[in-house]
């Protein structure tokens, strides 16, 4: 056999291999490719993740609070800051900071929290008032009735409120709608958090003074 024979049967050696490597591969459940698969660019933010924004920023744009959105289907919590002159009184300190928390809910996530899931559904417009004629002392009132709320939004205001100043620290807050719609109090838990367009907010009726 001459050397021009000799290398025509190797060719044709290879050539039939191919077919029955493919066939291997494709038994072991791996595909055989001619070009790498491309899988896309890795996310560039965790899902319902954002980073530790600076306390020095915070304290100078005012009072570091929180507020509960939406990610996903719970509530997480998200850091911003409120405005409240020095020396104003407890009542009216209380008012203020609801007003303001409640703006803070309203606001348009910024871009990297939509980035990273963050919704609201709480709308603008509305305002907070502090206790009317008979109501209990801790009493926050809302231009639109909280029973006109979605779920979500109430769960929202509950929640920040519930853990803010404009609270008495026990976890439950006092919210009414306009008069004559009585308040009654509601409990922010962790089944709210976790489920807050499917659990129903734990709430009960508050006595007159």
């Amino acid at each position: 056999m001459n050397l021009v024979t000799l290398g025509k049967t190797d060719r044709a050696r290879r050539l039939l291999a191919l077919p029955l490597l493919a066939g291997l591969l494709a038994g072991c459940g791996i595909r055989a490719t001619e070009v790498p698969t491309d899988f896309g660019p890795a996310p560039s933010r965790v899902r319902c993740s954002l980073a530790e924004p600076e306390v020095t920023t915070q304290t100078t744009r005012g009072l570091p609070v929180q507020v509960f959105l939406l990610c996903g289907s719970s509530l997480v919590a998200v850091d911003r800051a409120v405005r409240v002159p020095d020396g104003t009184a407890d009542s009216a300190r209380r008012v203020l900071v609801a007003q303001g928390l409640l703006d803070e809910l309203a606001e348009s996530p910024s871009v990297a929290e939509k980035e990273a899931g963050y919704t609201t559904d709480v709308r603008g417009g509305m305002k907070v008032s502090g206790p009317g004629p008979g109501d209990p002392d801790d009493t926050l009132r809302l231009s639109t009735s909280p029973g006109d709320l979605t779920s979500y939004a109430l769960a929202q205001l509950v929640c920040t409120f519930s853990d803010s100043a404009a609270a008495e620290g026990d976890g439950s807050v006092v919210l009414g709608g306009p008069a004559p719609d009585r308040p009654r109090r509601y409990e922010c838990t962790n089944e709210v958090r976790s489920r807050p367009g499917s659990t129903e907010l734990p709430s009960s009726e508050v006595p007159a003074d």
